[in-house]
């Protein structure tokens, strides 16, 4: 099959006969990183201008959290075998292999979504987060045990929910921080 063409997201998914390989969107990623940079950048300029300790905190209470998300987003995986699935993340993976699936279920918030894969012996939660993932559940829909699907599932799969607004956040957030960086500078 080869490489997964979308524009944007060309590199977030991978394909083959054996496995089909799925990360977090590129288009989440990019806005993410340059506010990561952009919030750096600042806690640097206001290092060197002398300013307060309580602004040197405000920042590192922003930087800490943003590497362990841009971190987490980085490493996180999706790969469907041909029996299992396995989710990487940082720290942990987990693997379930398709007919040990007793449900499958999703929970929809807004153009949020999360599908359940559930087992004796554990389970799996994963979000619309991932590129492709209307690819991604219709994929794992056609391996996993079809009694095992709950009716919103199959209903959801028809249409998954594409979130963005977690994307425009990011974009909004990095230029308010370039912002307030630029007039740090010029002032």
């Amino acid at each position: 099959m080869g490489q997964f063409s979308c524009a944007c997201e060309k590199v977030s998914v991978f394909m083959s006969e054996e496995h089909s390989v799925y990360r977090i969107r590129h288009a989440f990623l990019l806005p993410l990183t340059l506010l990561l940079v952009l919030v750096c950048a600042l806690a640097v300029v206001t290092f060197l201008k002398g300013t307060t300790t309580a602004q040197g905190i405000v920042l590192g209470a922003f930087i800490l959290p943003g590497l362990i998300l841009l971190t987490e987003c980085l490493v996180r995986q999706i790969t469907l075998y041909p029996d299992k699935i396995h989710v990487r993340k940082p720290l942990r993976n987990k693997e379930l292999f398709y007919k040990d699936i007793t449900q499958v279920d999703c929970v929809l918030a807004g153009k949020r979504a999360l599908l359940s894969l559930q087992t004796e012996h554990g389970f799996l939660i994963l979000s619309n987060a991932y590129a492709s993932f209307p690819d991604l559940v219709n994929r794992l829909l056609e391996k996993v045990p079809q009694h095992s699907i709950s009716d919103e599932t199959r209903n959801m799969a028809q249409n998954p929910p594409v979130k963005s607004s977690d994307i425009i956040s990011c974009w909004l957030a990095a230029i308010l921080v370039a912002l307030i960086l630029f007039l740090q500078v010029t002032h």
